[in-house]
């Protein structure tokens, strides 16, 4: 009997999957690398998303590297990819855990083979709560932490522990917030009170203080510095008062933080002396392929932080491949690619690199070449006159890179790992 981590790991694949061959039988997974599929031979149908293998397994290092050399873990965040193949990637390369943002989102990661699991969300729900009790008693070295950011919350958690005595205490992290942001509690205040109110109880146990610096990066060294700082101060402050009055209920204190934008400067703020132990734990998710646009952006500054050479650091991992299917106007093409298959949230896709039908090597696209806007299905592809000579044909391949790849995979059931020649080696699926 297949059993639910060979569904996850090892799932068929068929036609009934956007990319797959309309014309072959379904395989496993672990067959696609037999296949001898190579994307610019036309193998698999258009528009296809694709992970080159070789950036992957670099960013998986190059990230574990980093955070080791900092003196944390990491906690992968999970809802990037959802893609129990690339959670495991990220688990042997030696990942403390995984971050999720739903009770949903968790039961994938342990069905995976995660034992440590950090919702980085308020728990709220009935259903939710029962959840995490249930995989806390069928996995006893599961160990699952969520955030309370309020008294509101705490007062639905202790509901539902009266009413199920047998239940196991939740443990818990406050959540440091921000005015004008989401989630968290806006003053030291808020926090200290919560964290009274949780180690008078028994539903809950404080493990830990949490934060998400994200929602205030900039790009500019000065000024994100300045604001991690800041943030950072008000987390040491609620740590250092819950250890002083004896709030924690824990063997080493957790303190987390992380987005994908700024994660070198709180990464340095993760181990505070707090005259206890103490792990730092890093989330950051979108750092597994990266992207050619806002991350991008991002990374540069943080490589002249780290002192990186260009390339040496995170690498763009994920391109989608479409065919031009119309040439009928001056200076545009609609490729076949819309929002139904790439991320468009953050910015646009940008060309990369272009193969003309029947030819199996790419070559690079001229710089004026971009994508102003997409429909369900379709994309605007446009250039300057000057480019006129240079200009797509019908039936021709380009390749395109994302900005924000949480929202290209959540387009995707599942997606083929490539080599740099584009030979297929193996494939990931995703569980949104």
């Amino acid at each position: 009997m297949t059993n639910l981590l060979d569904t996850l790991t090892d799932p068929l694949l068929d036609n009934s999957f956007k990319g797959f061959p309309r014309t072959l039988a379904p395989m496993r997974r672990s067959e696609v690398a037999k296949a001898g599929w190579n994307v610019l031979a036309g193998d698999l149908p258009l528009p296809l998303a694709v992970l080159k293998r070789e950036a992957i397994e670099h960013n998986v290092a190059w990230m574990q590297t980093q955070v080791r050399g900092w003196g944390i873990d990491l906690a992968p965040h999970g809802k990037t990819t959802m893609s129990p193949q690339l959670f495991r990637r990220q688990l042997d390369a030696g990942a403390w855990g995984m971050t999720v943002a739903t009770v949903t989102q968790l039961a994938v990661a342990v069905a995976a083979g995660a034992r440590r699991g950090l919702i980085a969300n308020q728990v709220v729900s009935d259903q939710d709560l029962a959840g995490i009790q249930q995989m806390l008693h069928e996995h006893g070295d599961l160990h699952v932490v969520f955030l309370v950011d309020s008294l509101a919350q705490l007062d639905l958690i202790e509901a539902w522990s009266a009413r199920h005595p047998d239940s196991l205490p939740f443990e818990v992290m406050i959540e440091i917030g921000v005015d004008n942001g989401r989630t968290g509690v806006r003053t030291h205040e808020q926090a200290i009170a919560l964290a009274k109110r949780v180690r008078a109880g028994k539903a809950a146990k404080l493990v830990g203080i949490e934060t998400y610096e994200g929602q205030g990066a900039t790009g500019e060294s000065g000024p994100d510095t300045d604001y991690t700082n800041i943030l950072m101060d008000r987390v040491d402050a609620v740590a250092r008062h819950c250890v002083a009055n004896g709030l924690f209920e824990t063997d080493e204190v957790l303190v987390s933080a992380g987005g994908s934008a700024i994660y070198d400067l709180v990464a340095l703020r993760l181990k505070p002396t707090l005259g206890v132990p103490v792990r730092g734990l890093l989330r950051s998710g979108c750092y597994l392929t990266h992207d050619n646009g806002t991350y991008q952006r991002f990374q540069k500054p943080l490589d002249a932080r780290l002192g990186c050479a260009p390339g040496e650091s995170l690498r763009p991992a994920m391109e989608i491949w479409a065919t031009v299917q119309s040439c009928n106007e001056s200076n545009l093409a609609i490729v076949a690619m819309g929002k139904r298959d790439i991320s468009f949230d953050l910015s646009m896709p940008t060309p990369l690199a272009r193969a003309a039908r029947g030819a199996t090597v790419p070559t690079g696209v001229p710089a004026s070449w971009e994508i102003t806007a997409l429909n369900d299905q379709h994309g605007y592809l446009r250039w300057s006159d000057a480019d006129a000579a240079l200009a797509p044909v019908v039936g021709e391949r380009i390749a395109f890179g994302i900005s924000h790849p949480c929202t290209t995979f959540d387009k995707w059931h599942w997606m083929p790992v490539v080599e740099n020649d584009y030979r297929v080696s193996d494939a990931v699926l995703m569980h949104f």
